[in-house]
C-alpha cells in the first residue's frame, strides 16, 4: 500500500540524515512499504526505497495512566516522575498524561502543583508529559468505580479554577449529568481544556446534553458507566451514535471483553483511541500500592480494591498488541495508540510519521515487540 507523493519527504539538503532500515512504517491507518529518514529531530521522509526490516510505528500517547512502576502519580515528586518516563519510554510510549483521581481538595491541589512542578522539570530521555488529566472530583457518586464518593464535588466553575490555577490541566472527565456539569463543561471548553464524560449514570439526553455543552470524548467506554437498556439507552449509545465524539478504551483483558470492543471497533472505527487506566502496580511486582487516596493491591498481574476494578497493569503497546490478536489489523490498532490521541489534544505534531512531524518513533517486529525507541529523532537507551 503505499501514500500521496506529497508525504513522502520535505525539503534536505540531505547531510545529516538517518535511515532506521525499516521495511515498512504506520502512517495515518496506512502500512506504507519502504524506510523512514530522520533529520534534526524530525520525520524527513517515509516509504524510501530500500531493503529493511521491522515497522516503523508512531510513539505511543497515552491518554489516562495514573501510575508506572511502582509510583503514583498523586503523590509522585519530580525524580519519581522521572523515573516512570524512562520506563514509559523504553515501552514505546513518547507522550502521556499523567492522571490525577478523585481526592479531597487539599490532595488534588497538592497533586496537580507537584505535576506542574514535574513537568516544567522535564528532561529529554523519557516520556514526554503533556498535561495533567483531572479524573475527579465531578464524577457520578452513581458510578464511582474505586473512586471515593465522599471525596466527590458537584460541579463548580468556582472549584475548577483552583484546581486549574494549580496545575497544567489538559483534560478533565465530568459526569455531564449532575448538577451544574453543563456549565463546568462549557467553562473548561472555553479554557482550552479537553472535557470528556465519564464515570456518569447520565441518560441518553443528559449525555446529549454534555457533549452539545463542548464535551468531545468519553472516559473509557462502557466501564463505570450506565449499561446499555433496549427502553434505556444510556451514555454508551449516546456516545456510539455521537459521530463527533471519541470513544477511550482500555483494551485489556480485564476491563472490556474481545466482541464488545470489535462491536465500538465496528461502529466507530475513526474515534477510537486506547488507554492504559494504568496504576502503580502497572510493569511492577504483585503487592499494594497506592492509587490516590485509597490503597489497591496487585495480585495475579491484576489490580483489585475491595474486590473490584482498579485500574490497569497492561502497558498501551501491549493493549495495541492484544487488539491485534484479536483480529484487528495493526496499522489501526497502532493508530488507535498514536494518531487518534495526538488528533484529540490537537497536537499535529507528533502521533504520527508524516514529514516534519517530530521524531517519535517505536521500530517493532510483527508481534509489536519494541526493537528501538528514538525520542525527538535521539536513541533512548532502555
Amino acid at each position: 500500500m503505499s501514500i500521496p507523493a506529497p508525504i513522502l519527504s520535505r525539503p534536505s539538503s540531505e547531510a545529516g540524515r538517518r535511515r532506521l532500515g525499516v521495511q515498512y512504517a504506520v502512517v495515518d491507518r496506512e502500512l506504507v512499504e519502504g524506510d523512514v529518514e530522520v533529520e534534526s529531530g524530525r520525520i524527513a521522509a517515509v516509504g524510501v526505497p530500500g531493503r529493511g526490516k521491522g515497522i516503523a510505528i508512531p510513539a505511543l500517547i497515552d491518554l489516562q495512566i495514573n501510575g508506572y512502576a511502582g509510583i503514583d502519580f498523586s503523590t509522585a515528586s519530580p525524580a519519581e516522575y522521572r523515573h516512570v518516563e524512562r520506563k514509559l519510554l523504553a515501552d514505546g510510549v513518547g507522550s502521556y498524561l499523567p492522571t490525577i483521581i478523585t481526592a479531597d481538595e487539599e490532595r488534588m491541589l497538592a497533586a496537580l502543583r507537584g505535576a506542574k512542578e514535574a513537568l516544567a522539570t522535564w528532561e529529554p530521555g523519557g516520556s514526554r508529559p503533556l498535561g495533567v488529566h483531572l479524573e475527579g472530583p465531578f464524577l457520578s457518586p452513581e458510578r464511582p468505580g474505586v473512586h471515593p464518593v465522599a471525596a466527590m464535588r458537584e460541579p463548580s466553575v468556582e472549584l475548577a479554577d483552583r484546581l486549574l490555577e494549580a496545575g497544567p490541566v489538559a483534560f478533565a472527565t465530568v459526569a455531564p449529568e449532575r448538577e451544574g456539569a453543563l456549565e463546568l463543561i462549557t467553562y473548561l471548553a472555553s479554557r482550552g481544556v479537553v472535557v470528556s464524560c465519564g464515570h456518569s449514570d447520565a441518560t441518553y439526553e443528559e449525555a446529549m446534553a454534555g457533549f452539545d455543552a463542548g464535551a468531545k470524548v468519553v472516559t473509557h467506554l462502557f466501564n463505570t458507566m450506565r449499561p446499555i437498556g433496549h427502553r434505556d439507552p444510556g451514555i454508551s449509545t449516546a456516545a456510539l451514535l455521537r459521530e463527533d465524539v471519541y470513544l477511550g478504551l482500555i483494551a485489556d483483558d480485564d476491563h472490556l471483553a474481545p466482541p464488545i470492543v470489535e462491536l465500538i471497533r465496528r461502529l466507530a472505527p475513526d474515534r477510537i483511541y486506547l488507554v492504559t487506566d494504568a496504576v502503580a502496580g502497572a510493569d511492577a511486582p504483585d503487592g499494594v500500592y497506592s492509587l490516590g487516596s485509597i490503597e489497591v493491591t496487585r495480585t495475579g498481574g491484576r489490580m483489585r480494591t475491595e474486590g473490584r476494578l482498579a485500574g490497569g497493569t497492561t502497558s498501551l503497546i501491549d493493549c495495541a498488541r492484544h487488539i491485534v490478536d484479536s483480529g484487528v489489523v495493526l496499522s489501526w490498532a497502532v493508530t488507535a495508540a498514536s494518531t487518534v490521541p495526538a488528533r484529540i489534544l490537537k497536537r499535529t505534531e507528533i502521533g504520527t510519521l508524516r514529514p516534519g512531524s517530530v521524531a517519535d518513533v517505536v521500530v517493532v517486529d510483527e508481534s509489536l515487540v519494541p526493537q528501538l525507541v528514538l525520542s525527538g529523532g535521539k536513541n533512548h537507551d532502555a
